[in-house]
Formats: C-alpha cells, structure tokens, sequence
C-alpha cells in the first residue's frame, strides 16, 4: 500500500480537528500546556475556545506526578496540544 496522497492544503490528514476533539470524548487524553505542565484524564467537553474539562485527572510537572484531582478545567489559551491516548 502507498501512502495517503496529500490533501489539497499540502498535508497529508484533512481532518477537521474539532471531529477528531469529538470522537475522543470519554476516552484518556493527555493535555499539554504552554507552561510545560502535562495533564492526563478522561476528555469530558471541549468547545470552540478549546476550553477542556477532564475527569480523573492527574497533574505531572516535569514527568513527575503532582497532584492528582477528581475534575479540572483547562483554559483554552494555555493549552499547546491535545494528544489521545491508548
């Protein structure tokens, strides 16, 4: 098999980020800040500003557990990326 022929903007995945954002709700994210500051928890909502809530969410700084919390709200200003995990 080939590799999928790039789309019409240059890249390779055409996806819509926000069907992407909407397929992973309920499933184990990690959310990277532009601080550095990782979190890792259940994806609950994420709207258009990209403001997150997570469940069962763990807080690491600098690859080191922090703190963990039952909910948390992430601004969507500080968020660098949104990663599914498997």
């Amino acid at each position: 098999m080939s590799a999928p022929a790039p789309a019409a903007n240059g890249t390779a995945d055409s996806r819509d980020p926000s069907g992407f954002l909407s397929e992973i709700i309920g499933a184990p994210v990690t959310v990277k800040l532009n601080s550095g500051v990782t979190y890792k928890g259940e994806l609950q909502s994420v709207d258009g500003y990209m403001n997150i809530a997570l469940e069962q969410t763990k807080e690491f700084v600098n690859g080191k557990l922090r703190r963990s919390y039952g909910d948390a709200f992430v601004r969507g200003n500080n968020v660098m990326y949104i990663s599914a995990d498997s």
